[in-house]
């Protein structure tokens, strides 16, 4: 996609209020004017134009007057193409009469002329007078600009926007939401989360800096689209040639001295008032501050300035000479060392101008503030930092927190061969353990390395050690290492002497990975309200262990994606979303790191059960466009759950490529949870007896792996597809019965129910299963229950439930299933005849039907006829029309 191919002009998101605002304005004839104030490039001006657009579709004249610093220096230099030519103005009370009949139109539709006055505020005193003066008479109606800031010294605005009859709307920088809105508007696909992030971030908000940023990264081919999600490249935005005008015009108004304090806190905002003090007088930060070029406020116990809008620091720093940059790092060198430096972010503030200003810095100091960064996840500054460091000052504490950090920052073969020299270098037991542990997290969840590679990884690091609590060790991470692969019974089972109190555990970080493999191994064997206990009881330890900037801490946003799956599990599908939206805030905007992508998978998963494809389709791209190249654990879980919410939604060709790129990767695991994608891509082509053949032998994998919830997710859409009920029914019942937990009970009333052709029993559980949380099994049930309740001559209960059904419905996202099909058309096609009809539907010719389905052409004629009777239809193209998206 090129500059050419993005819209000139851009959707009004989030504007729509104030457009409607004016409508009701411009229809009352007691209201004179309509003034939008907002920032610069904000998005006045076009919206302005919009208004203009709705005057004229309304009937009135118009004009256009822009108002400029220059213009003022000359009465009514703004306005003088609207005057009149033979009107004098010498005498300004005769003149303006004069003027104001010559505007008017007496007895037509709509007399007030509409006149658009970009930046009002620069107005001269005589072109305010004069608009004021065709407001009051009714002959102009002001439709104006100003830009926030500059009200108080306007004569022009204070003559002009008093009264009752000129409304004032406030426009302001557009919000995150408001700007993936717009994103994904403008692109035509979803924008991956980090990308919307960078560039809100970057543009503040702002629309015209967001347009520009757009412009820049596309064109670059920074922004990107994989036929899925747009998302970044890189984490660098490179803008254009007139962003940077825009933006150095804007710092230009900015004195020598207050160039000079712009040019610090480019280099290192947030500062101090204190600190800037001590080389900036009152005045001048007064003056920057009046002038929206920093911002000064409260952070915690101090008063901090920064810049007012991101990107003017990147237009400083391009600016600045190195001396320049040199002597600013240097005097704040000083003056931190002078205060003492005792704010914790103190020692990566220290290493990073020592660095930048020399090239060097104390390798202690160095590690320090390496250390700290990872921990609050700023990765390419940790690595710079580290990599500062020469060769031989590389200790194994130094290459074991390089190692940890190449992982985190999505850098995994370069970790594992960090991580694979640090775990040779390891000279006693505890460093051992603390290399195999974060080696083995590399290879699993960055690399997808083969489970037997991981194993001899822990093998080796056994023979190294001969503490009972060493061997502990390993064996937990074997445990941790065994769920990944799905080997969940084996993995619970080394951790079923785990101590229930984390304050008996030898080591509490040991205790959290333990505690969090045991939620995981319990959520996947079925038992969900187990794993949510053991998921709080992990992340209330962690809480209680307090701040420790350790190597191998147990990040939080780790723990809440445990609970997410928990609550999941557990049938608490709305609070799993929030708690799981919570933690990735947390996070922050790590673009790579694997806790966002396993975030991102629950969340994706939780969406389908929810019956929320297009949410779930987001976030498994989002995955896999992180996940690429590597071919990590995650990756074929979201390939599959990527195929299965495109099928949900009908789009076939996406499904297919998904499904395609995932069968494709050498995979060390396949979970039986996978065959969903599979499945619904059959659905989504009307072959409904190879879904069924699918889902029944997935089903019978999870039960001989003992995967209780992998088996209860496919037996129910075994259900949904029309698959043997009474079966599928008895075997959910045994599930509930044996695991407990509400989603469990729910699926297995709502197979019996469809099992026994109970549209009371289908009511009943769409009640429970919207109180769940998923939609799109609720509008299934009920979407039966009003076809069965037709079928049974109870035409109002039908219609109930009809209305029950389209209501739960318009929450899926466009998901289109067979059962939601039978209230469409509210009468009972047998299943044999509704698969029929969908492949017939789908072009397929009846010989073909008969081979796929191994019947004889004839008897394909025979149910496609019963099917035109029952829908009251003639030919194929009408079937097409009634059943397919």
């Amino acid at each position: 996609m090129s500059r050419n191919s993005l819209p000139r002009r851009w959707p009004l998101v989030g504007r729509e209020p104030q457009l409607q605002d004016f409508d009701e304005v411009l229809r009352d004839p007691r209201r004179t004017g309509f003034l939008l104030f907002g920032p610069a490039g904000v998005g006045k001006s076009r919206l302005a134009e919009e208004c203009l657009e709705l005057a004229i579709a309304a009937g009135h004249r118009i004009g256009r007057a822009v108002a400029t610093a220059a213009a003022a220096s000359v009465p009514l230099g703004a306005l003088a193409h609207l005057l009149p030519a033979d009107v004098e103005l010498s005498e300004p009370v005769s003149g303006f009469a004069a003027v104001a009949r010559r505007l008017s139109q007496p007895g037509a539709a709509q007399s007030r002329m509409v006149i658009l006055v970009d930046d009002v505020h620069l107005l001269d005193a005589t072109s305010a007078m004069l608009l004021r003066q065709l407001m009051d008479a009714g002959t102009a109606f002001l439709l104006g600009t100003v830009r926030s800031g500059d009200v108080e010294e306007s004569v022009a605005v204070a003559a002009l926007g008093h009264g009752d009859g000129v409304l004032r709307a406030d426009l302001d920088e557009f919000d995150r939401q408001q700007v993936e809105t717009l994103l994904e508007r403008v692109l035509g696909r979803s924008v991956g989360k980090h990308a919307v992030n960078q560039l809100f971030t970057t543009s503040g908000g702002n629309p015209l800096y967001l347009h520009e940023l757009v412009l820049g990264a596309v064109e670059a081919g920074v922004l990107t689209c994989d036929g899925e999600i747009w998302e970044m490249t890189v984490d660098q935005l490179p803008g254009t040639r007139r962003l940077t005008d825009l933006i150095r015009s804007r710092l230009s108004v900015a004195s020598p001295a207050g160039r000079q304090v712009l040019d610090v806190l480019s280099l290192c905002e947030p500062l101090s008032l204190d600190r800037l003090e001590m080389d900036a007088d009152q005045r001048t930060l007064d003056g920057l501050e009046h002038a929206g070029l920093i911002v000064v406020a409260q952070e915690e116990r101090r008063t901090a300035a920064r810049l007012a809008h991101p990107l003017y620091g990147e237009i400083l720093r391009a600016d600045m000479p190195t001396r320049r940059r040199r002597a600013v790092l240097t005097r704040q060198m000083q003056l931190l060392r002078k205060s003492g430096a005792r704010r914790r972010e103190d020692a990566i503030h220290l290493a990073t101008y020592e660095l930048a200003a020399t090239g060097t810095a104390d390798p202690a100091l160095l590690v320090r503030a390496a250390a700290l960064a990872t921990h609050s996840r700023e990765y390419p500054r940790a690595l710079g930092l580290l990599q500062a460091i020469p060769q031989k000052q590389r200790g194994f504490q130094v290459r074991l927190l390089l190692g940890k950090t190449l992982y985190e920052a999505g850098e995994f073969q370069q970790a594992e061969d960090v991580l694979a020299e640090t775990d040779a270098m390891a000279g006693d037991e505890q460093e051992v353990l603390a290399a195999v542990l974060v080696r083995t997290q590399n290879l699993i969840w960055g690399l997808g390395a083969p489970y037997e590679k991981v194993l001899d990884v822990i093998d080796a690091a056994r023979v190294r050690i001969s503490s009972p609590f060493g061997f502990r060790a390993l064996k937990v991470n074997e445990a941790a290492s065994a769920f990944a692969v799905g080997e969940f019974t084996h993995s619970l089972a080394a951790c079923a002497d785990l101590e229930p109190d984390p304050g008996q555990a030898p080591d509490i970080q040991m205790w959290l990975m333990a505690a969090t493999t045991r939620a995981v191994a319990l959520a996947f064997l079925g038992r969900g309200e187990e794993a949510e206990d053991w998921a709080r009881r992990a992340i209330a330890a962690a809480a209680a262990s307090g701040d420790q900037p350790d190597i191998l801490a147990t990040h939080e946003a780790a723990l809440q994606s445990i609970l997410a799956l928990a609550l999941t599990e557990n049938g608490r599908l709305a609070e799993a979303r929030a708690v799981g939206e919570q933690a990735l805030l947390g996070l922050g905007d790590t673009r790579v790191h694997t806790e966002r992508r396993l975030l991102l998978f629950h969340l994706g998963r939780g969406a389908m059960l929810a019956g929320h494809p297009g949410e779930a389709r987001r976030r498994f791209a989002e995955v896999v466009r992180g996940s690429r190249p590597h071919t990590a654990v995650v990756l074929p879980m979201a390939l599959a759950g990527l195929a299965g919410a495109a099928a949900l939604q009908g789009d076939i060709e996406a499904a297919e490529a998904a499904l395609a790129e995932r069968n494709e990767l050498p995979c060390s695991t396949y979970l039986p949870e996978e065959r969903l994608g599979e499945a619904w891509l059959h659905v989504a082509r009307g072959a409904l007896t190879r879904a069924r053949a699918v889902l029944t032998a997935a089903a019978q994998d999870a039960f001989e792996r003992g995967q209780t919830t992998f088996e209860a997710i496919l037996l129910t859409d075994l259900v949904r597809l029309g698959g043997p009920r009474e079966a599928a029914a008895g075997r959910l019942t045994e599930i509930a019965d044996a695991c407990g937990g509400r989603f469990h009970r729910a699926r297995a009333d709502l197979a019996a129910a469809w099992a026994a052709n109970d549209p009371d029993g289908l009511l009943a559980a769409a009640e429970t299963l919207e109180t769940i949380g998923a939609d799109l099994l609720a509008a299934e049930a009920a979407s039966t229950a009003a076809a069965l309740l037709n079928e049974a001559g109870q035409s109002r209960r039908a219609n109930d439930a009809a209305a029950r059904a389209e209501a739960i419905e318009a929450r899926c996202e466009g998901a289109r299933t067979p059962a939601l099909m039978a209230r469409h058309d509210l009468v009972q096609l047998t299943r044999r005849e509704h698969e029929i009809a969908l492949l017939a539907a789908r072009g397929m010719p009846s010989k073909n039907i008969a081979a796929e389905l191994v019947i004889s052409v004839r008897t394909v004629d025979n149910h496609l006829q019963r099917v035109y009777a029952k829908l009251g239809l003639t030919t194929r193209r009408e079937l097409a029309n009634r059943l397919l998206p």
